[in-house]
């Protein structure tokens, strides 16, 4: 007898709520599918469901979401980065009191405490035919994040190995739920052959009918959940091995909204207005914000930043504000919407050497023109640099292009070898936008404050705003 068993899957919706009642849809008629062909299914999310660049995860720190997945009857998650760091510990920690599914991250520990009841290293489920699935959950290593916020990931290949040799002689199936992207994968289907299924996210990758590697089958279905995925495992009883893998990644735009999930959402996006609604100022003129220029509230913000660190100077970017704040009460849900970015401040040591190159390359067109997707940015460009404590002297060549003439600290150059604490976002602390920073071995975080809780204190002090 053949045994088909169905795995109904999402990943990386980053709180992109458009496409969720069509998710809701897609799930409700795969799953009457499989019941009416007696075949098991189980619903599963990789993580970063949630983002709090959206108002209804920023006003419930994502419990709404878990509300959005118990209510579309999910059986399994692990989770992303954007659960796991974006959130202040005792958010996580108490995240999944009420989830109706089980969580499964195996590398993931509370350093504080025990581990929260939710949390699992593994799990066990059984089919209709006696198929015995084994489920392992992993997270990425942003430890110099996590270890900040009471928390240790650790690595993904040793709990691997420690999972396995506790699963591999009471179970048939084994499948890997990675939030660690399309490399890592790879390199696990590569070193543990054993695995049978590892289904994927965090580098955002389509994999529209899966990928073989050696003996596993991956899978991915993109973000935002504009793909769902489904994965169909044959199991032979009588070989007592599995005969056929496959797996698919469906565009769901096209369906029909679900319509309990769409009423869901308004419900939830009211109380998200009520609770982001509280006034911080009042304000008669418009504050203006410029992505190519250094506008008063962004000159504060960053001289605020600086207050709020040992650093010797600050810099952030302009495109940070996303819009001008127009006259009226200013509200929670007004600094949100205009800085939504999950980002931190960071204070890194560097040379004024590289000072002096960080500077250079922050204030070329290339640099401030750019149109950044990820690094917790959530805005259009990056926008002009703007900052406090350093005095940047700048002039224009024939042909219209602006450089750096001078970088002065306190009145003079800055020292070659002399080392300077400079604090910016955490951004650039990733890539190659400014390698120098992102080189820096020396970095402090500060979490769990997001830029724009910062921006909120800055608009409390408007009086002293100008211009």
């Amino acid at each position: 007898m053949k045994e088909n068993i169905h795995f109904y899957y999402t990943n990386d919706l980053h709180s992109y709520f458009d496409h969720w009642p069509r998710v809701v849809t897609f799930l409700k008629n795969k799953r009457k599918e499989s019941k009416e062909r007696g075949e098991s299914s189980w619903t599963i999310d990789i993580g970063d469901h949630m983002d709090r660049v959206h108002p209804i995860t920023e006003a419930s720190m994502g419990k709404a979401n878990v509300e959005l997945l118990n209510n579309a009857r999910y059986d399994f998650v692990t989770i992303g980065n954007n659960e796991g760091i974006t959130l202040a510990h005792e958010d996580l920690y108490h995240l999944y009191d009420q989830a109706q599914f089980h969580v499964i991250c195996s590398n993931l520990e509370c350093t504080l405490s025990e581990n929260p009841s939710w949390l699992l290293p593994a799990h066990t489920v059984t089919s209709k035919g006696g198929v015995r699935i084994g489920l392992l959950g992993l997270t990425a290593r942003f430890n110099p994040y996590y270890h900040l916020l009471g928390w240790n990931v650790n690595s993904a290949h040793e709990v691997i190995y420690r999972e396995l040799t506790k699963l591999q002689h009471k179970t048939d199936v084994i499948v890997l739920l990675s939030h660690l992207g399309i490399d890592e994968d790879k390199e696990i289907a590569k070193r543990f052959p054993s695995i049978d299924l590892i289904i994927g996210g965090h580098t955002h990758h389509l994999l529209r009918t899966g990928e073989i590697v050696d003996q596993t089958l991956l899978t991915a279905a993109g973000k935002h959940c504009s793909y769902v995925g489904e994965v169909r495992i044959t199991w032979d009883h009588e070989e007592k091995k599995i005969t056929n893998k496959e797996a698919y990644a469906t565009n769901i735009t096209h369906l029909t909204p679900d319509v309990h999930t769409e009423n869901q959402l308004a419900i939830l996006a009211n109380n998200a207005d009520q609770i982001l609604g509280k006034k911080i100022i009042h304000i008669d003129k418009p504050i203006n914000v410029d992505w190519f220029r250094e506008t008063a509230i962004m000159k504060q913000l960053t001289e605020k930043l600086l207050d709020w660190t040992d650093a010797d100077f600050a810099m952030l970017n302009a495109g940070l504000l996303i819009d001008h704040f127009q006259p009226g009460d200013i509200t929670y849900k007004d600094v949100h919407r205009i800085c939504p970015h999950p980002i931190n401040p960071c204070v890194v040591t560097l040379s004024g050497d590289e000072i002096q190159e960080v500077v250079r390359v922050s204030l070329t067109e290339e640099l401030i023109n750019l149109e950044l997707k990820g690094f917790g940015f959530r805005g259009v460009v990056i926008g002009r640099m703007v900052f406090a404590n350093l005095d940047v002297v700048t002039a224009f060549h024939n042909n219209g292009q602006e450089y750096v003439k001078a970088v002065l600290f306190n009145g003079l150059p800055l020292e070659s070898k002399r080392l300077y604490k400079l604090v910016t976002a955490d951004t650039f602390t990733f890539g190659r936008l400014l390698p120098e920073i992102a080189r820096a071995k020396e970095k402090k975080l500060y979490l769990p404050e997001f830029i724009r809780e910062i921006l909120v204190k800055t608009l409390m002090e408007y009086r002293h705003i100008r211009g």
